[in-house]
């Protein structure tokens, strides 16, 4: 059965895309579900038209998620997890804490437009993660998850001298 996707769909398509699926797949789920049409003649002219109307655009966004794309490689990521024996952290670190640490960063990505391999990271060490920001424009990001064991004992090192810079500014007052 030949379709025409409404939207985006994980693992098909994107929208606007023609694709063939199962029967049943098309006619029990995404025709019922809004995300796709069938793919008749009339509708595939219509489709033809409104890609032909939206190509000025895409051109435009697809350049705007290459100067993100320039932005992103341009950055140096440093996730700070806890971590246990060995190298293991306590817990993981998945796309919701890098897509967090990017926003941290000025960057606003959806965690859905990220993808890790294994879908989490259970140790310490470099790793590279997919970052679509555009159906044709996709990144690899390198990123790196450190111990936070080195942070914590630089910290009660700071908290006295964060007191004792405050008394000199205030007596300059």
């Amino acid at each position: 059965m030949e379709i025409i996707l409404k939207q985006d769909v994980h693992n098909l398509g994107f929208k606007d895309d023609v694709v063939t699926v199962k029967n049943g797949y098309g006619r029990n789920y995404l025709i019922p579900q809004g995300y796709a049409i069938l793919a008749t003649s009339s509708a595939k002219k219509v489709l033809a038209e409104n890609l032909k109307q939206k190509a000025y655009k895409e051109q435009h966004i697809v350049e705007e998620a290459k100067k993100t794309a320039k932005n992103l490689l341009a950055l140096t990521m440093k996730i700070v997890a806890k971590v246990g024996s060995g190298d293991k952290l306590f817990g993981s670190i998945n796309n919701a804490h890098l897509a967090e640490e990017l926003e941290k960063l000025g960057h606003s990505i959806d965690k859905k437009f990220i993808s890790i391999a294994g879908n989490s990271i259970k140790r310490t060490g470099k790793y590279t993660a997919a970052i679509r920001l555009h159906r044709d424009v996709v990144v690899d990001f390198p990123f790196e998850v450190a111990a936070e064991v080195a942070k914590e004992e630089n910290k009660p090192a700071e908290k006295p001298e964060a007191p004792a810079a405050a008394q000199p500014e205030a007596s300059a007052e």
